[in-house]
């Protein structure tokens, strides 16, 4: 299972939300790439960066700081927030980005996201962020009436590297991922799903390690608190 350290940026900084709200904020670094070298240094293999203004917007606003990054680092990045056309893709891609995430989008405008991954085949990763299982958009500030596994569906054999589940409730929260609806998700589907939202300890990971449909999970607030280790995390996870 892959370990994905997260970074959330907001107006230059690297924050955590809770539950996505962008008034429940904690900062943990002035200077991202410093955090992108701390977790390179520890042996992340890929790292989940977040424009969290972009989200809000809906257009990509800390761009300059992922460019900074992606030219300062070797891991492989993954990018999302704010992505809703062609330009913006193509843009993160000649930046250096080795994967570009498509949130809100890939419930409003599916033929986009299905001719975007025919340009960029196994580049493209689907973001599904869910409440009691059905997708939230607009930065979460909407719950759809489509199930998180309806979607996923739609996008079957269409070139999707990874699908991104977020169980809302638990993002930022550390009460523990949600197993269970990542776990019904995965087996709903064949593309690879990478769990997100709520791990808290070394014990979370031992959990989905013996889910083996899960391909990998992305963590954030307790990497920054001390509470995981991700040098243990990635070196039981192999």
């Amino acid at each position: 299972m892959l370990i994905i350290p997260a970074i959330d940026i907001k107006q230059g900084r690297c924050v955590r939300l809770q539950q996505g709200n962008m008034d429940l904020e904690t900062k943990y670094s002035d200077n991202p790439l410093e955090i992108a070298l701390k977790w390179e240094s520890l042996g992340a293999e890929l790292i989940h960066i977040v424009d969290l203004d972009g989200a809000f917007k809906k257009q990509i606003v800390n761009n300059k700081i992922i460019k900074h990054i992606v030219e300062n680092i070797n891991t492989p990045i993954q990018v999302g927030g704010g992505i809703r056309n062609e330009d913006t893709v193509r843009m993160y891609f000649d930046l250096g980005v080795d994967r570009v995430i498509i949130g809100s989008v890939a419930l409003y405008n599916p033929d986009f996201v299905i001719d975007i991954c025919k340009k960029y085949p196994g580049k493209i990763v689907v973001g599904i962020d869910a409440k009691n299982g059905m997708v939230a958009v607009e930065g979460w500030s909407e719950i759809s009436d489509v199930s998180a596994v309806e979607l996923a569906r739609k996008y079957e054999s269409k070139g999707v590297a990874a699908i991104i589940f977020t169980d809302i409730k638990r993002d930022g929260m550390q009460t523990g991922p949600n197993i269970e609806a990542t776990n019904n998700l995965a087996q709903a589907i064949d593309i690879p799903v990478i769990a997100s939202g709520g791990v808290a300890s070394i014990s979370d990971i031992r959990e989905l390690l013996k889910y083996k449909e899960i391909f990998g999970v992305v963590t954030g607030r307790a990497l920054y608190e001390g509470k995981l280790d991700l040098k243990e995390a990635i070196g039981i996870s192999r």
